[in-house]
């Protein structure tokens, strides 16, 4: 089993979504998340006074998926989420030890 963390622009979720559907990836978790990778920051000008804005809003997402569709997964995002600007984010992919449904008591791949 693998988890994949994606981090990505936020109007791309739709599409990410809907991707990740259609390959018939389900459950996942969604979260709000904030940071920056070479682009930095940005300047804003807020009440006439300019300052920098360090950290850029993004959308994570966080999947727990049988290793034989991490490839198709990642793609999927991939696809969805690109802009072809700086900042479309990245993939990672990450080995799980184990999973257990609390409420069944199902393990491993039987409990995703």
């Amino acid at each position: 089993m693998k988890k994949i963390e994606a981090i990505f622009k936020p109007f791309k979720l739709d599409d990410v979504i809907e991707a990740l559907n259609e390959i018939g990836v389900e459950g996942l978790t969604v979260s709000e998340v904030k940071g920056y990778g070479r682009q930095k920051g940005r300047t804003e000008i807020y009440k006439g006074a300019e300052y920098v804005v360090d950290f850029l809003p993004k959308t994570k997402i966080e999947i727990v998926i049988p290793s034989a569709l991490v490839k198709s997964t990642v793609e999927a995002i991939k696809n969805a989420a690109f802009t072809g600007k700086i900042g479309d984010g990245k993939i990672f992919v990450l080995p799980v030890e184990g999973v257990t449904r609390i409420r069944t008591g199902e393990s491993n791949e039987n409990a995703l």
